[in-house]
């Protein structure tokens, strides 16, 4: 007959530690990771808005064509549109982030999408976006008059 050597395997106790501490360590480093997350989301709504003012402006001035921005407060949407047939541009925001405001404030009473216009060699207006994500960390992208190039601020409680 042979004799029984050790015998190796994990007890039911060390295997409950073992998850509970998983689960501690993930209770602990969920909300920094889902605050990361959201930031993320928020920089990266920041620059797609940047990017379409960006690209109206050069289409405006390069192209010597008149575009129109068009910013959906309710759908979380802008979109460019200008007189080449066929072309239109439509930034949709990340899950989490909104639009809390389109600046300049409209006059009272007026809803719906909000329409700027770029004409080539024209004044470029303040147009501004003010982006929320989940956590109600805000940016403000603007289009500079005087510049003519978009400009981020983060907005201070």
């Amino acid at each position: 007959m042979r004799s029984r050597g050790p015998v190796s395997g994990v007890t039911l106790i060390e295997m409950l530690i073992v998850v509970a501490l998983v689960g501690l360590l993930a209770g602990i480093t969920f909300p920094s990771v889902s605050a990361g997350v959201d930031t993320m989301r928020l920089n990266s709504a920041t620059g797609s808005v940047s990017s379409l003012f960006n690209e109206a402006l050069n289409r405006a001035n390069r192209r010597q064509q008149v575009v129109e921005v068009t910013i959906s407060k309710s759908e979380g949407a802008l979109w460019l549109r200008s007189t080449e047939p066929g072309f239109e541009k439509k930034v949709t925001l990340p899950e989490g982030v909104t639009i809390r405001s389109i600046l300049p404030e409209p006059v009272q009473g007026e809803e719906g999408p909000r329409r700027f216009m770029l004409y080539p060699g024209g004044v470029v207006p303040r147009i501004g976006v003010e982006l929320a994500n989940a956590r109600n960390v805000r940016r403000i992208v603007r289009l500079d008059p005087i510049t003519g190039v978009p400009r981020t601020e983060r907005v201070e409680e």
